[in-house]
């Protein structure tokens, strides 16, 4: 009996215990925490990144012109090449024929005219001996000692020569034009043949070689033929990277940039926008590729200085870089010196005061004295990966909340008190 009236006495002393519990901690408000940061004053540099792969800026395709066999190759990818140094030689027999027919054709349009200037010299003759004896009959007609029939042969007779003359005469001129058409012939062969020694364009290095000794190649004067190799100038590399429509219209040409290598980690390479493309990468023959991302190419040359250092001990390499490298470009659009700037997670927006909840507005909140917040609109600027530049409504002796984003873009309301969990006074240069 008296264990279980001891019992009841514990369990309602445990019981109004935990009731003053809840109604103690119930009753007291929590208040939301949040990040803050001072106002300062940093210099922005507005960026836009693109990704891409490195590339010579002059890299040359060494084509087939002419078909055949390739007979010589002393060239390997990697060499270094001056212009004017052999790279491919293909077997010219066939070419070599073909300019030694188009010789003697030219040759035989020669003689051909040879004989059409003789011809024209014994019809000429003839034609003075026509042309005499027609006078000398004119003359016997008039006196009436010719008959009708002999004045007209002798007449016949001066029209044949004269029509021989001029035949005569038109057998020369189709004489030249055959010698310029064989003339043009031997030119057209011989520069066949010339085609069949392919030589450098440039000085530079093999960058690829497609072809070996004993392969045949394909080619002809009119469409491109087959690569053999390619010879590029590695002194001059550039990025070639794709730009989305929405950063396209904030790159312009001579843009400074920043190249990031995925060879080079520790480095950062320096470099300027070189070409901006004007026509977007999906667009092809028969219009715009609808279900691709609408990209444009821009290129970016780094600049020799910025990695002249690593070419030391290089073995006289004209570039640390090999074509086909992936690289990451900021290309530095906008900058903003001394500018009042907040961390961008610190800007959201709200309605405007008497708005129709489509009115709504730039803004941050802004930490008070007594620990409340207070929202201030202000208007902003350029931005980068980090902070944004604010042109009006805020100053440097102000704090604003930073976070958690839930809170800066959802719960938190003008005049809201907060407890601060975090509190940074770091300024970023």
């Amino acid at each position: 009996m008296q264990l279980t009236k001891k019992f009841w006495i514990i369990s309602t002393v445990v019981i109004v215990a935990l009731i003053a519990a809840g109604k103690w901690f119930g009753g007291r408000e929590t208040l939301e925490q949040v990040d803050t940061e001072q106002v300062a004053v940093r210099d922005i540099i507005e960026r836009v990144s693109a990704s891409g792969k490195i590339q010579p800026e002059i890299e040359v395709n060494i084509t087939a012109e002419v078909s055949g066999q390739i007979l010589e190759l002393p060239v390997k990818e990697g060499d270094r090449v001056e212009k004017g140094d052999l790279l491919v030689q293909i077997n010219p027999d066939l070419y070599e024929a073909a300019l030694n027919r188009a010789q003697a054709a030219a040759n035989s349009a020669r003689s051909n005219l040879a004989s059409a200037k003789a011809q024209h010299a014994q019809a000429n003759a003839q034609f003075f001996a026509a042309e005499k004896s027609w006078q000398r009959t004119q003359q016997l007609f008039r006196d009436k000692v010719l008959s009708q029939a002999d004045y007209d042969a002798a007449e016949a007779n001066f029209i044949s020569a004269e029509a021989t003359l001029t035949a005569a005469a038109e057998s020369i001129r189709s004489a030249e034009f055959a010698i310029s058409s064989a003339e043009a012939s031997v030119q057209e062969a011989r520069d066949n043949l010339s085609r069949t020694t392919l030589v450098a364009p440039q000085s530079g290095t093999v960058t690829a070689l497609v072809k070996e000794v004993g392969e045949s190649v394909q080619g002809n004067g009119f469409t491109a033929g087959e690569v053999v190799m390619k010879v590029s100038d590695l002194s001059i590399m550039e990025v070639d990277v794709e730009v989305n429509e929405s950063d396209i219209v904030r790159v312009g040409m001579n843009d400074e940039a920043e190249v990031e290598v995925d060879a080079y980690l520790d480095h950062t390479f320096s470099g300027t926008v070189t070409e901006i493309g004007n026509t977007a990468l999906n667009a092809g023959l028969n219009g715009f590729a609808m279900d691709q991302v609408t990209n444009f190419s821009v290129k970016v040359r780094l600049k020799p200085e910025s990695y002249a250092g690593m070419l030391e001990g290089m073995d006289g390499a004209a570039s640390p870089f090999r074509p086909g490298m992936s690289a990451k470009v900021d290309v530095l659009t906008r900058r903003a010196n001394a500018a009042v700037s907040v961390p961008i997670q610190a800007v959201t927006t709200r309605e405007r005061d008497g708005g129709d909840g489509d009115d709504s507005e730039l803004g941050v909140f802004i930490l008070t004295e007594d620990e409340t917040v207070q929202w201030q609109a202000v208007e902003t600027g350029i931005q980068d990966n980090r902070n944004i530049e604010i042109q009006s409504g805020l100053d440097t002796t102000m704090r604003v909340i930073t976070g958690p984003y839930q809170s800066v873009s959802r719960t938190l309301k003008d005049g809201d008190s907060v407890e601060i969990k975090d509190s940074k006074t770091d300024v970023d240069a």
